[in-house]
């Protein structure tokens, strides 16, 4: 059962893979790749950006904290000046407490600094593959949009295309029914002309018919052959010799005419 199973599913995924090779178009792919690295450069520089950001308001911290500090330490020496030692030591330790939180944000100031200029070269190292990506993208679809045109052309041309070999067998199927057509025609002319299938119409002529047509179209290609080889031979035709020979015996006729009307005599 195992075994089965274990071949159904690589019928399955062959099927699957061809499938998928078959609708996966390269250019799509390129463009969706291109897309995932302009979402990860945007990525990017939004964290530049959020970096930036902190370290900007680490350094209004500081100003701050810097501009407390210089005002607690002029306030230690107009008291000391004073004679109020209590209230400059007072000073003098707030200002103690403000140099140290100074002193951790410059730390965190400098390392968001150097945050920030790593992801700045790597947003411009990024920026930098995604053009090129672009580029070679652009030429590769070019590329493959004219192979799979001049492929088209090729296949039109050699008749091994989808579209034109479907043309071509809508044609062989047209040209087969038309000489079987014409057989079929032909063959029932054959039939007819022999008798062996009556006419329905009833314009066909019958056997007897048909052979003294045959034999009178016979005697007249005769005739005219004999006419043609008399006109060669230079004698008269048969139609000249009928008229000579109707005028030769018009005379007689009317000897004959005149011995049997005896009033007609002088």
């Amino acid at each position: 059962m195992s075994g089965v199973m274990k071949r159904m599913g690589m019928i399955f995924r062959a099927k699957a893979n061809k499938a998928l090779d078959r609708a996966e178009d390269p250019r799509e792919t390129l463009d969706y790749s291109y897309q995932k690295q302009l979402e990860l450069l945007q990525k990017v520089r939004r964290g530049v950006a959020d970096v930036a950001t902190s370290r900007k308001r680490l350094e209004l911290q500081l100003n701050q904290l810097q501009g407390q500090s210089a005002k607690l330490e002029d306030q230690g020496r107009k008291a000391l000046a004073l004679g109020r030692e209590d209230l400059a030591r007072e000073a003098l330790s707030r200002r103690a407490a403000l140099q140290q939180q100074v002193s951790d944000l410059e730390v965190q100031h400098q390392t968001l600094q150097g945050e920030e200029e790593k992801l700045t070269l790597a947003a411009q190292r990024l920026q930098a593959k995604v053009d090129a990506f672009r580029t070679k993208k652009e030429t590769i679809k070019a590329t493959y949009t004219a192979a799979q045109a001049q492929t088209r052309i090729a296949e039109s041309f050699s008749g091994i295309s989808e579209e034109m070999s479907d043309v071509g067998l809508a044609i062989q199927r047209a040209e087969d029914k038309t000489a079987q057509l014409q057989a079929r025609a032909g063959a029932i002319d054959e039939l007819l002309a022999s008798g062996a299938l009556d006419d329905q119409s009833g314009l066909a002529k019958d056997d007897i018919q048909a052979e003294l047509d045959r034999l009178s179209g016979g005697t007249d290609v005769e005739l005219e052959l004999q006419r043609m080889k008399a006109e060669l031979a230079g004698g008269p035709s048969a139609q000249q010799q009928a008229i000579e020979g109707g005028g030769a015996a018009a005379p007689q006729d009317r000897t004959q005419q005149q011995q049997s009307h005896p009033r007609f005599e002088k």
